[in-house]
């Protein structure tokens, strides 16, 4: 599906449904669980069942597959935070469209990547993270003046003393980050 396709039908989807979450969630890295230092590559520790599984395994509700599938994305794991994220009730959660593009960034599909941080945006102007998100997707891509207006926006929104207006920030310094 082209991009532009992929970012008008989340966007109505999003709307059709009315799914609009809040837009803040951690800007920590997440701490490790038995996800990322027990499971095998490819898999996500349940809990309930103390054994790790394939994401399409799981039934996990739409808290925990973000809280895996964001663990799995700062892992590097990319692919299977997308399976993960793709099981979502809600596909349509700012949450989980924000670390759609997130994983598919990091794993360079950043055509993609934007169209899930609009999404996200399109559902919650509000959400920092994302914006700070995409725009460091705009830094890797040399266009800087579209990553500044991204960290004008978060100041904008109340967001100049959080870390994803630092993170942007630094991005822009040229200081090289993980997210």
């Amino acid at each position: 599906m082209k991009h532009t396709t992929l970012f008008a039908a989340i966007v109505a989807a999003s709307f059709a449904t009315g799914a609009f979450a809040a837009g803040s969630d951690s800007t920590e890295p997440p701490k490790p669980t038995e996800t990322t230092t027990k499971c095998p590559e490819g898999f996500v520790y349940v809990p309930e069942d103390n054994v790790c599984r394939k994401p399409a395994e799981t039934n996990f509700t739409d808290d925990q597959i973000y809280d895996n599938a964001r663990e799995l994305a700062y892992d590097g794991q990319y692919e299977t935070a997308l399976e993960l994220l793709d099981r979502a009730e809600n596909p349509n959660d700012p949450r989980i469209l924000n670390y759609k593009g997130f994983a598919n960034r990091k794993a360079g599909n950043s055509e993609i990547a934007m169209d899930y941080y609009q999404a996200a945006l399109a559902i919650d102007p509000d959400y920092v993270l994302a914006r700070s998100y995409m725009g460091q997707g705009l830094v890797a891509e040399g266009k800087l003046d579209e990553a500044r207006a991204q960290l004008n926006e978060i100041e904008q929104r109340g967001g100049r003393d959080t870390w994803a207006w630092a993170a942007l920030d630094k991005a822009l310094h040229g200081e090289v980050t993980n997210w």
